[in-house]
């Protein structure tokens, strides 16, 4: 077993135990802790954040219609979502379904008490698609004619550009924040993609330079890191679920992203993401989750040095199609 495999299961039920044996003492120490705890800063005065974060969680990206308008679990609900997690048995793939990475290789993380990922609009789903939205869900699926159908991650390019390289997926959920004066570097574990935030107010390039991950440009409020970001690349998309759509056309150069980072305590980052995409929704939607503090390292994603998924889709594409052709005789 990985290292990192054998530490999460430890400190996952290390965490289990205790808050089965003293969930509402601990709740009162952090919320004490929380009042008391004073942001620390760099050498230079900025507020510091800088460490490996983590962004694992079970949190349902939509709210589920159990639990209606509330916004957070109680504290009986989110146990019994833990216990059923830790419990899980992971059962044989679907039939039809070869299978995939088994839970030793993934990073789900536990429940939080949110009820979805989605905070605005206040009742956790998706504003409505625009007409071009609705359509690009119908028009722009992921096929197997050529490699452009699949998606950016798939073709080991980017996670997906912003938003998505910010969203937690199954596995590889860490980022490393370095400071330095007049800049802010996220780089995120997943495509090892590094993300570079200058501070001192100068202007966006020009809209000719379009990038994977935009153009940042950040300030500081108070102690909430603030990162305004645009200029991204035409085919990155902030259509969701993202991972279900090609990289053939993204969402056009509207697309806009405000992040609000806060350090709420020793171990913990508030991690906020506005997204505003006029050509695939009608009005902009939120995110929020917590980006947990680890002593964990960033590994290396060696993406096309061990992509055989692409080369395995495409050949079996040809191989039905081929088998098609023979009257359903095996190619």
């Amino acid at each position: 077993m990985t290292p990192r495999y054998l530490i999460r299961v430890a400190a996952f039920g290390f965490t289990m135990a205790v808050i089965s044996l003293s969930a509402a003492p601990e709740e009162n120490q952090k919320a004490q802790a929380k009042r008391t705890w004073t942001a620390p800063r760099t050498a230079w005065g900025d507020p510091d954040l800088q460490g490996v974060w983590n962004t694992s969680g079970a949190t349902p990206f939509e709210r589920p219609a159990r639990y209606g308008g509330r916004e957070v679990l109680t504290d009986q609900e989110l146990k019994s979502l833990r216990d059923e997690a830790e419990n899980r048995e992971e059962g044989p793939p679907r039939p039809g379904d070869p299978g995939t990475y088994n839970r030793f290789w993934t990073s789900t993380g536990a429940p939080t008490k949110q009820t979805s990922l989605v905070v605005d609009p206040p009742d956790g789903k998706l504003p409505p698609l625009t007409p071009e939205g609705a359509k690009a869900t119908k028009t722009r699926t992921r096929g197997a004619d050529t490699w452009e159908d699949r998606h950016l991650w798939e073709r080991c390019i980017t996670r997906g550009g912003m938003p998505n390289a910010m969203l937690p997926r199954a596995y590889n959920n860490n980022a490393q924040i370095f400071q330095a004066p007049g800049y802010v570097a996220i780089l995120l574990e997943q495509i090892h993609e590094p993300r570079i935030i200058s501070l001192d107010g100068r202007p966006h390039v020009s809209p000719k330079i379009r990038q994977w991950l935009g153009d940042s440009r950040g300030h500081w409020e108070g102690d909430t890191l603030v990162v305004d970001t645009t200029h991204f690349a035409d085919k990155v998309s902030a259509l969701q679920p993202w991972a279900n759509f090609s990289s053939t056309s993204g969402s056009g150069q509207a697309l806009h992203i405000v992040e609000r980072f806060t350090r709420t305590d020793a171990n913990t980052i508030a991690y906020r993401m506005t997204v505003d995409d006029p050509q695939m929704y009608t009005k902009p939607w939120t995110v929020a989750l917590p980006m947990v503090k680890t002593d964990d390292l960033i590994y290396e994603y060696a993406c096309h040095e061990g992509n055989y998924g692409m080369e395995g889709i495409l050949a079996g594409a040809r191989a039905l199609e081929k088998k098609s052709t023979n009257g359903g005789n095996r190619p």
